[in-house]
């Protein structure tokens, strides 16, 4: 059974997260809010609305009837890939109805996250199961969803307007989010074989293979937080980052590859 997730730290990563970005993006040009970003068909302007999606899909949690079954994480997450062309229309619609002005996009941004901050204070920091737009999720899963989409649009942002400097989140986001994008991909590939380690955040043992009854698996993969994000994100390629030597990998089933992504 996966561990649960106490609400009030997952909510906890995605507020202090966004509260961050959010301050960021006040130092972004105005000439860089029509660009494109780094991710293909997203301009810069696109991103920042894409944060009161995110938001709003908060305010649109209910809590489930009872004895309902709540899907787990990585099962979750799954569902997101075959809307992916919908998620990125409503955050083009967002900017859009704010007539792409930045100071318009910031105030539904606000406005979307005041409403999610009202909502779970309705629906409480609790030990529950609630209805998003996927189906039925615990809710500290549901909001390490929310803190993963801060961690991954960050980077985004900030790779796509160097101009406004340095992008650091709180710990706490990034460690959330790296964690529980490791465990997704333990889920999805059980096994001891593989220790995949993203120093200092979390270390998973994942894969089938000959197992190993003591000590350091003897397949090996480690990397930064940044690297892990984006290859769990399908931002970068997982040979690419290989060759870069963003990724040490040792022994003969340290290949990640058939895993990633894992959004």
């Amino acid at each position: 059974m996966a561990k649960r997730v106490d609400p009030s730290l997952s909510w906890a990563a995605y507020r202090e997260g966004h509260l961050v970005l959010r301050s960021w993006i006040e130092g972004v040009p105005e000439s860089s809010w029509e660009r494109e970003s780094v991710l293909p068909g997203w301009a810069v302007a696109d991103l920042v609305a894409h944060l009161a999606t995110v938001a709003d899909s908060v305010t649109a949690l209910e809590p489930a009837a009872r004895g309902v079954a709540a899907a787990g994480l990585g099962d979750y997450l799954a569902a997101y890939a075959p809307v992916a062309d919908g998620i990125a229309e409503r955050a083009r619609e967002l900017a859009a109805d704010a007539g792409r002005y930045p100071g318009a996009i910031m105030t539904t941004v606000d406005e979307r996250f005041a409403a999610a901050v009202d909502a779970l204070d309705r629906i409480g920091l609790h030990d529950q199961v609630v209805v998003g737009r996927r189906g039925a999720i615990r809710l500290g899963d549901y909001l390490l969803t929310r803190a993963v989409e801060i961690a991954v649009h960050a980077d985004d942002l900030a790779r796509s307007v160097p101009v406004a400097g340095p992008l650091k989140l709180p710990k706490d986001t990034v460690r959330l989010a790296v964690r529980a994008l490791l465990e997704v991909v333990a889920q999805r590939a059980p096994g001891r074989t593989v220790e995949v380690r993203v120093p200092p955040h979390a270390a998973v043992q994942c894969v089938e293979g000959p197992r190993h009854t003591r000590g350091t698996p003897p397949n090996v993969v480690e990397m930064d937080a940044t690297t892990w994000l984006r290859l769990a994100a399908g931002r970068t390629r997982w040979a690419d980052e290989l060759a870069a030597a963003h990724v040490s990998a040792s022994g003969d089933r340290a290949d990640l590859s058939a895993y990633l992504p894992v959004l």
